[in-house]
């Protein structure tokens, strides 16, 4: 699944472990989000949403729908 937490992380001018902290996650978890070798949980996702004020479907793409 690929997503834009990195970017948007960036906007905000947030560390990863200041997001971490935002999301109740470890930084672990975010740099493992932000590489795409860990999907968030649909908890984790809806959470992530919020905190950006953004719907799901602009933070996060599946990779078979960004092929076509």
């Amino acid at each position: 699944m690929k997503n834009r937490l990195k970017v948007l992380r960036a906007e905000h001018n947030w560390s990863q472990a200041q997001l971490s902290t935002y999301l109740g996650v470890s930084r672990q978890t975010v740099n493992a989000l932000e590489t795409g070798k860990y999907d968030p949980s649909l908890p984790l996702a809806f959470k992530i949403a919020r905190l950006f004020q953004l719907p799901l479907e602009e933070i996060f793409q599946d990779d078979c729908q960004s092929q076509q």
